[in-house]
């Protein structure tokens, strides 16, 4: 008997006496082993999917991170410069043409962020996979749950 608690990771194999009781404590027991089983996959596949997730959003990140550094390091020079261009060019006061040099570039730069993050939503899509399995495993408990214990009705051919 030590040698097979030794060999089955330590705990040696349940005595099941037969009872209506026993049978009912070693099936709660194999229920509740079957359920935290469950948990350590679930959070498994969680990890991997996070894992699979960061790598998908990692470049679109990376993008969004520069796009805002190049932004703000060259939005004063470059608006000053296309509104001193303008106020030239149209003969209009320097302030009209700072104020509308301001508002294209920062429809410009919406319009980079937009796009950025349209390609940043479909990376957290990995988690779906969890989801579903998650959805599969508690449907699995509920059928325990409501099943155990009770007879299998038999069909009728």
């Amino acid at each position: 008997m030590a040698d097979q608690a030794s060999v089955s990771g330590g705990t040696p194999p349940p005595r099941s006496n037969g009872s209506p009781e026993g049978r009912v404590v070693g099936g709660i027991a194999e229920f509740g082993n079957d359920i935290m089983t469950l948990a350590e996959l679930q959070v498994q596949l969680a990890r991997y999917d996070l894992r699979e997730c960061l790598g998908r959003a990692l470049i679109p990140l990376g993008l969004v991170a520069a796009g805002l550094v190049v932004l703000l390091g060259t939005v004063p020079v470059t608006l000053l410069g296309v509104a001193a261009l303008l106020a030239t060019a149209l003969k209009i006061s320097s302030g009209a043409a700072m104020l509308l040099t301001a508002v294209v570039a920062s429809i410009l730069a919406l319009i980079v962020m937009i796009v950025a993050v349209l390609r940043l939503i479909p990376s957290f899509n990995s988690f779906r996979r969890s989801q579903e399995e998650f959805s599969r495993n508690l449907a699995w408990i509920r059928t325990v749950v409501l099943y155990s214990g009770r007879s299998v009705p038999r069909r009728r051919f």
